[in-house]
């Protein structure tokens, strides 16, 4: 296929509710939209994902932007593409960056696979109906909220519940859940605030028969994580760490982590993911599929990725209505007794609602061959 035009779109959503971790609050979320059309007028749609504040990662709105309309547009307007993997080698060149390649590629993925008239799922190579998906919950001013919030989410079938720990907010908070709760499937989230100096601190987390503890350590960090690993009893899962599958084969090599965290934005877009998802299921590592508060789009993408064999663990795709007032897609994904179908329409198998776009764009530019 040939891209002849591609649109670039600045929105910005309220959230229900504020979400705050280890890093801080965040009550809005601006994120772009990129919209590609082929020759054939098959438009795809993809979602960079990264914030306006580089805390996650060293990527925020304005930089995406720069990045794709400077460098990554001109590589592929009026280019001829045979699979959407090319894209991947197509901006290998370009260091890190990995949101914005991500926001491109997957819109091109979309495109490809209506032009085929299968689902995204399908092209990717999914085999599942259905996918299990958990909840992720963030840092409350009272523990008395956070319980009740977990309630909710169990009464909701929620498959697995992620909570959101800090220094200072970890043990004591953990072991109040563990009363009220003490069967879920829990998990808890660091997002690299601790170092090695708390590794007695961090062996205490064996009490809680948790899944997981997600990126405990710095997020750059791979050596110290094996350290840790090897005296916990918890799983480590790497987040922040993993850019791409040579970071995955070397913390797997290196005893880094028990399970991958794996999202689309950070590790450059689908077929990186994918790459390591099978080199994940070659060495027995389970996988699941990390939220970053995506709307409707980036939301879809999610849900065709975790169609494939190896995510066994729930992921953080909750439904639109959990995080906002209204979706950018029709229809909004819905999440019944834990599970979200997987949609059998082409491409992504939701259909962007321009109405609601446009009520929430800020800006646009449009990018013809």
């Amino acid at each position: 296929m040939v891209i002849k035009e591609i649109k670039i779109r600045k929105m910005k959503l309220s959230l229900k509710n504020p979400f705050t971790t280890s890093f801080g609050t965040l009550n809005d979320k601006e994120f772009l939209i990129i919209e590609v059309k082929d020759e054939l007028g098959n438009v795809g749609w993809g979602e960079s994902v990264a914030f306006s504040t580089p805390w996650y990662t060293e990527e925020t709105v304005k930089t995406n932007l720069h990045m794709i309309k400077d460098f990554l547009i001109p590589l592929v307007l009026d280019k001829k593409v045979n699979h959407p993997e090319e894209v991947n080698e197509i901006f290998r060149f370009i260091k890190r960056n990995n949101m914005a390649k991500s926001a491109v590629e997957s819109a091109i993925w979309d495109a490809y696979a209506k032009r085929r008239n299968k689902s995204l799922a399908e092209v990717l190579g999914g085999t599942k109906e259905k996918i299990k998906v958990g909840i992720s919950i963030g840092i409350k001013k009272d523990v008395v909220d956070l319980i009740e919030s977990i309630r909710q989410a169990v009464n909701k079938g929620s498959k697995r519940v992620k909570v959101k720990i800090k220094p200072g907010y970890d043990i004591e908070v953990l072991r109040e859940i563990r009363k009220y709760f003490p069967d879920i499937l829990l998990m808890a989230d660091a997002n690299s605030a601790y170092s090695l100096d708390d590794i007695q601190l961090l062996k205490q987390l064996d009490e809680f028969n948790l899944m997981m503890i997600e990126q405990p350590l710095a997020s750059d960090d791979i050596i110290d994580h094996a350290t840790l690993q090897n005296e916990l009893n918890t799983p480590i899962c790497l987040d922040e760490s993993i850019h791409s599958l040579e970071d995955t084969r070397k913390a797997i090599q290196l005893g880094s982590c028990q399970i991958i965290n794996i999202k689309i934005g950070r590790v450059g877009g689908l077929t990186e993911a994918k790459k390591i998802h099978d080199y994940c299921l070659e060495k027995n590592i389970p996988v699941w599929c990390g939220g970053m508060l995506e709307a409707g789009i980036g939301r879809a993408h999610n849900i065709a990725l975790t169609s494939l064999p190896n995510f066994i663990l729930p992921g953080d795709t909750e439904g639109s209505a959990h995080y906002w007032e209204e979706d950018i897609i029709t229809p909004e994904v819905v999440v019944e007794n834990g599970e979200i179908t997987i949609p059998e329409k082409e491409g992504i198998g939701f259909a962007p609602n321009l109405q609601i776009i446009d009520k929430y764009t800020i800006d646009i530019k449009s990018y013809q061959a």
